[in-house]
């Protein structure tokens, strides 16, 4: 689209440039160099080079004092209008179609034809001007995509053809009514007759080069990315039609939305460090829940047979394209199953999330196609560690030491000096097979997989293989590399429960003696902070079991990876609409690639 390869700034403001050149001492002997924006991919190839941070920081500044510049101007522009009484904030636009609707039912019409008949209303932001004397060309975007304005001064009034040239800028918000017009050039266009400013923009859009590596503008201000790269928002779309699917697929089974606490007296459920806060009233510590699954459970005890919650999760950790603090999951139980069903469920929810976002179960995943055609396969965690590295962790028995010394020669497994803390904090045989799983496996099982039957160090709410000791019945589910899916046939056994919990917080406590005598460096000591939390037992749930709870399996997903994958983004973040950090630290991270 010709109206779509240029940024064109203000008259006005150019105008001002000139005077400021012209007065100046200097610009007798250097030109004015005038830059153009573009918003098109084809037009932003260049990419400029590399620059050190103190370069950088000169650009930084020099970008603000523009964007103050040109926000002074339009602040200007504001003031003007209202003296001319009109209002460049508006109530409504009443529009009779979409970009969308226009692009598809006008589509018919002959180049340099004109549909008089045609009274059409639309709004949305201005995204690219061009003027040409008596014939301004501008492109406004609105949700559903864009379309041309044709704006020539014969088919406007004088005061709105001159406010069209003073007063709109890229940015603004503005509301345009007229016929249809297919230009010379085969360009769908709105015929302008008449316009109104909904909501004049004090601040420049960025540049599209700017628009896709700016960090601050892209993470912690994700309304100034999906404005200038408006295919962002598919990522929000996917989300919704996956989240929209999942709870349609649920209902179809019997499966009971219920909403449980937020703030809970005890984090259980997992083992993860809490986020706390302090309730007045009560004149005591809460935290922020780390998982839905006991409050779930406690459900089944009361009656309800097939439940599930979409809700979030807040867990105080570190951050990294796997990890946020804050996330949505989705966790379902139901009574007299064993996780045998649960596989069956998850094949269901993901075959009918990527019909419904792709229409089909061959995806292509950043250059790998990625299979759903249903059974996946199906494996057990020894036999795909066996598999990879010829190591039969079941022979070892409880030979904790033999493992590790088994796990050191695993390529991909730091040894010596640089030996990963987590190994050397491994307090059973199934913790080193889990670490050794987690390094050297997970990230290979790129076709559907679900893994089965870990051992019971790690599965504190599963229930004990029906067949093999020292193992559970749970299973994790893995496509493109990623854990998808969690699910057991559930713990019912309620003096096992509090066994289980209890080793939990003795392996817990263990681990984090262990860190902080062994982690002496400044790096280290993340590590020790990421185990200086307190666990506790969660009484109330042990009661709850104690009046009993039917047999069941349990499941839990995060949304993010499975809308991800459907989107063809690898990334968490992109989930995001909008980002709570802002921390020098986090920034850093950014720079570095970490996120």
């Amino acid at each position: 689209m010709e109206a779509l390869r240029v940024w064109r700034v203000s008259s006005n403001l150019f105008g001002l440039a000139a005077s400021r050149a012209a007065t100046a001492t200097a610009a007798a002997t250097r030109p004015l160099r005038l830059h153009t924006r573009c918003c098109s991919a084809a037009a932003a190839t260049a990419k400029p080079p590399p620059q050190d941070r103190r370069r950088r920081s000169a650009s930084s500044s020099a970008s603000t004092s523009d964007r103050d510049s040109i926000r002074a101007i339009r602040l200007k522009k504001v003031e003007e209008l209202r003296g001319k009484g009109l209002e460049p904030y508006a109530y409504k636009w009443d529009r009779t179609h979409t970009t969308k609707e226009l692009q598809e039912e006008y589509t018919h019409l002959e180049n340099g034809e004109v549909c008089e008949e045609a009274a059409v209303s639309i709004a949305g932001r201005i995204v690219a001007r061009r003027a040409f004397g008596k014939l301004v060309f501008m492109t406004i975007r609105d949700d559903t995509g864009t379309i041309q304005l044709y704006c020539e001064k014969d088919s406007l009034s004088e005061d709105q053809f001159e406010q069209l040239k003073a007063f709109i800028d890229i940015g603004d918000i503005l509301g345009a009514s007229g016929s249809i017009k297919k230009t010379e050039k085969g360009e769908l266009s709105v015929y302008v007759k008449t316009f109104e400013i909904l909501t004049k923009s004090l601040l420049p859009l960025p540049d599209k080069y700017h628009g896709l590596t700016d960090v601050d503008k892209r993470y912690r201000q994700r309304y100034v990315d999906m404005i200038a790269n408006p295919e962002v928002a598919d990522v929000f779309r996917t989300r919704a039609k996956v989240v929209s699917e999942i709870r349609k697929t649920m209902e179809s089974f019997g499966f009971i939305e219920v909403e449980t606490p937020v703030l809970q007296g005890a984090a259980g459920g997992a083992e993860a460090r809490p986020f706390i806060t302090y309730h007045n009233s009560l004149q005591r510590d809460l935290y922020l829940r780390i998982a839905t699954e006991l409050h779930l459970k406690r459900m089944l005890v009361g009656g309800l047979e097939k439940v599930y919650e979409i809700g979030r999760i807040f867990r105080n950790e570190g951050i990294s394209t796997r990890h946020n603090p804050e996330f949505t999951t989705i966790e379902m139980y139901e009574a007299y199953s064993d996780y045998e069903s649960m596989m069956n469920m998850a094949e269901e929810i993901v075959t009918r999330c990527a019909m419904a976002t792709h229409g089909k179960l061959n995806i292509d995943y950043q250059g790998t196609e990625i299979s759903l055609e249903r059974p996946w396969r199906r494996d057990t965690m020894h036999s795909l560690v066996k598999e990879a590295t010829g190591i039969d962790f079941s022979s070892f028995g409880q030979d904790v030491e033999s493992a590790k010394n088994a796990a050191r020669g695993v390529p991909g497994i730091k040894i010596g000096s640089d030996e990963s803390t987590s190994l050397q904090a491994c307090s059973s045989v199934g913790h080193v097979l889990n670490e050794v799983f987690e390094t050297v496996v997970e990230s290979t099982l790129i076709q559907p997989t679900f893994v089965l039957d870990y051992p019971v160090e790690i599965s504190p709410l599963a229930k004990p293989h029906r067949s093999y000791a020292g193992l559970t019945e749970r299973f994790e589910l893995f496509i493109c590399g990623r854990e998808i899916g969690n699910a057991f046939s559930e713990l019912t056994d309620p003096i096992d429960q509090r066994s289980r919990f209890e080793n939990q917080i003795k392996q817990h406590n263990a681990k984090r003696a262990a860190m902080t005598k062994e982690v002496k460096s400044v790096e280290g000591q993340e590590d020790v902070d990421d185990y200086s939390y307190e666990v506790s037992l969660d009484e109330d749930f042990l009661t709850s079991l104690e009046y009993g709870m039917p047999p069941a399996s349990g499941m839990w997903s995060r949304d993010r990876p499975v809308s991800n994958a459907f989107d063809e983004l690898c990334q968490h973040k992109g989930c995001y609409c909008i980002s709570g950090l802002k921390d020098p630290a986090i920034e850093h991270s950014f720079e570095e690639g970490e996120l």
